[in-house]
């Protein structure tokens, strides 16, 4: 798994923004520093939740110049009606190969619910070095970050 001080795995996939288009990791460091909030699934309560929290604080991270992006295997179209749902204003980006989610060590699998290959829920601060400088994971889906936490990892950036 990816670890604080790591160099953060970079990956292509499809960006969820209203629209359909192509994302690039590396791309997008060039803009800023990007915060990673991987989930395992659109529209379930956790993360509809979580993605909502993360909303809520969407301005403290526009003012900190960081790039907040939400991470899933859904596909970018069920991932904009997501977006629509929740009026969220952040892009979210669609890992249906899964390869950002296996990069850094997250694939797992909620039999009862019939998902396999998902993302655990994970949040990742990369800053335009592509270091990785904060990182929060859980053992359990059901629990969301700590959101304090996460805003003063993002405020501590250089």
């Amino acid at each position: 798994m990816v670890s604080t001080g790591d160099d953060a795995p970079t990956f292509d996939a499809t960006i969820a923004d209203g629209d359909v288009g192509e994302f690039s990791l590396a791309g997008a460091l060039g803009d800023g520093p990007v915060v990673l909030a991987f989930f395992p699934g659109a529209f379930t309560p956790p993360c509809s939740n979580e993605m909502v929290a993360l909303e809520e604080h969407a301005d403290a991270f526009a003012d900190a110049g960081v790039r907040l992006l939400g991470v899933s295997a859904d596909s970018a179209f069920s991932l904009n009606a997501f977006r629509e749902e929740y009026d969220l204003s952040f892009d979210l980006v669609s890992d249906m190969a899964g390869d950002a989610i296996r990069a850094y060590g997250l694939e797992i699998d909620i039999e009862d619910l019939g998902l396999y290959g998902v993302a655990n829920r994970a949040v990742f601060v990369v800053d335009t070095d592509g270091q990785v400088r904060y990182t929060w994971t859980t053992e359990d889906p059901t629990v969301e970050p700590d959101y304090e936490e996460l805003l003063d990892a993002v405020a501590s950036l250089d």
